[in-house]
């Protein structure tokens, strides 16, 4: 299977200096052995950035799992993620939904054998952006203006309902993978309603009967990630009234075991990573 959307397949003809892209397993092994800015670059993927006709792309090339990864994903009772069609069927899901996330511009697998498949898939790059996380993070310092804030916490929320609702699991639902558009002078604009895009698609799992499990995991990795950017209490709430599209007290009476699940999963992912913020005090200190 290959796909190249119009544009980028006439751009990636001219930097060939060709009239045709050639034959498509041709065209897949350029893509598989392209250069660029690496990323990530590990034993069954690479992600790395590359320019085409002044034009900035990212791309992820999968180059099989092996059957070890395959059969422990399927003892863990979880479905293997063996290649780029997962994030491709993510984006236009995501896209149909109406969320703003990644462009995809060209798609390919090749192969029968799932342990052995061979894919890539190109997005265009979010140019001008930055993740929320860098963006918060100096929060707890440099308050940000409360309607802005509030803004932004809404449309996580928004977000995140409208995945879980439609049975859609990030599966790493941090806010490093939100993007936050920048204006035309490279600044973050507090007085324009703010654009989001979600990225990293790679894990996400689609299920009409989406297991309440991935939907904790969900909501306690945004939780945990967002838990030292100086979020007041009240805001918490605030998230958990948009998100659960209920009065306050009602989500937090009829929804207390989801909540209560979320919060211990956030606390003890950040008590792994954060250790000494959970030592007990010494006297005399």
């Amino acid at each position: 299977m290959l796909y190249l959307r119009e544009d980028f397949k006439q751009a990636w003809m001219e930097a060939q200096a060709r009239s045709s892209p050639g034959t498509d397993e041709v065209l897949f092994d350029q893509i598989m052995q392209l250069q660029g800015k690496e990323y990530r670059n590990v034993k069954t993927r690479r992600t790395l950035q590359f320019e085409l006709k002044k034009r900035s792309y990212f791309v992820k090339i999968h180059r099989g799992i092996g059957w070890y990864e395959v059969i422990k994903d399927l003892l863990q009772l979880r479905r293997p993620i063996v290649g780029a069609e997962n994030e491709w069927l993510a984006i236009q899901r995501l896209t149909e939904l109406g969320i703003d996330t990644m462009t995809a511009v060209a798609y390919g697998k090749r192969g029968k054998n799932p342990a052995g498949m061979q894919s890539f898939i190109v997005t265009e790059d979010l140019v001008n952006t930055v993740s929320l996380e860098d963006y918060c993070a100096r929060w707890p310092t440099n308050k940000p203006p409360f309607a802005f804030k509030l803004q932004l916490l809404n449309k996580i929320a928004d977000v995140s309902r409208t995945l879980h609702t439609h049975g859609i699991g990030h599966r790493d639902y941090y806010i490093c993978h939100f993007l936050l558009q920048k204006n035309a002078a490279g600044q973050v604009d507090i007085n324009a309603e703010p654009h989001l895009s979600l990225i990293d698609l790679h894990r996400t799992l689609i299920n009409p009967q989406l297991p309440q499990r991935w939907i904790i995991k969900d909501i306690a990795g945004l939780y945990y990630s967002a838990m030292h950017i100086g979020l007041t209490r009240t805001d918490m709430l605030r998230f958990v009234k948009r998100y659960s599209s209920k009065p306050l007290r009602a989500a937090l009476t009829e929804d207390k075991s989801f909540w209560q699940a979320v919060s211990e999963r956030a606390r003890k992912l950040d008590k792994k990573v954060n250790p000494e913020l959970y030592q007990p005090a010494r006297n005399g200190a």
